[in-house]
């Protein structure tokens, strides 16, 4: 484990923060770290900076991303990975869909990506649209918002249909809610599209060996966190449920 200094942190909304560390991280876009908070908590953050800088972006959720927002600048973090499979880059044309937070593993990859782009960003409201401005300078950006204030009113997944009617893609790169990727499979399936979507699971090693993490056979710290649309198609849980702290399935 790396412990690390918080040296910049940049406030997007009242619940999304960015926190850049003093560390460089050999990594792939999709992968993810362990972050350790002390006294609190260790939990899975994906990176949304790696290269030049390493950066974590986190949403408000719990006590331990509430710890985190009351960090400052020069504070520490415990932090060890990166763990996970990554997205693969494929194709000459990709239509990167982002709901809310799922943004922060795309990021990367947008960046890297040479071919044609572009990228659907969808949140509940204007004011918790992420990296923006940012995207709009490397990317062909389409905005949804759930209530009008920006773009297009309704979800991104609309907003991927219509341009996927217009428009063909080699393939389409998703993260957001799960039930958002799963009507993403479902409409890359009737396309013929490959998919690859990063997912979420409650984790606490990272490595495969603690099993929080399991879902149809496969661990997502291990054999994910980002799955294609050939694996995705066989595994009966996605969209449907998840594992809470004591290991029970929830409804998502």
């Amino acid at each position: 484990m790396h412990i690390c200094r918080i040296k910049r942190i940049v406030e997007h909304s009242d619940i999304h923060k960015t926190f850049f560390l003093d560390i460089k991280m050999d990594a792939m876009p999709g992968q993810f770290v362990m972050v350790w908070i002390p006294g609190i908590d260790e939990v899975p953050m994906s990176l949304s900076h790696i290269g030049e800088e390493t950066a974590i972006t986190v949403e408000k959720v719990g006590e331990a991303t509430e710890a985190m927002h009351r960090m400052k600048e020069g504070d520490k973090l415990g932090v060890r990975g990166p763990y996970g499979r990554g997205f693969e880059i494929m194709g000459k044309k990709a239509l990167f869909v982002a709901g809310g937070t799922g943004i922060a593993p795309l990021l990367p990859l947008i960046k890297i990506y040479e071919g044609e782009k572009h990228v659907v960003l969808g949140a509940k409201t204007s004011k918790l649209l992420l990296f923006a401005d940012d995207i709009k300078k490397i990317a062909n950006l389409h905005i949804s918002t759930d209530d009008g204030s920006a773009g297009i009113e309704g979800f991104s997944t609309d907003v991927a249909r219509m341009l996927m009617e217009k428009q063909e893609f080699d393939v389409v790169y998703v993260c957001g809610p799960e039930i958002m990727m799963k009507k993403m499979l479902d409409l890359c399936i009737e396309k013929g599209i490959e998919m690859q979507a990063s997912l979420e699971r409650y984790m606490k090693c990272g490595v495969g060996i603690c099993d929080s993490c399991a879902i149809d056979g496969y661990h997502v710290c291990k054999d994910g966190p980002v799955f294609s649309s050939n694996v995705l198609i066989k595994i009966k849980d996605f969209g449907e449920w998840k594992r809470d702290e004591a290991g029970r399935k929830v409804r998502i």
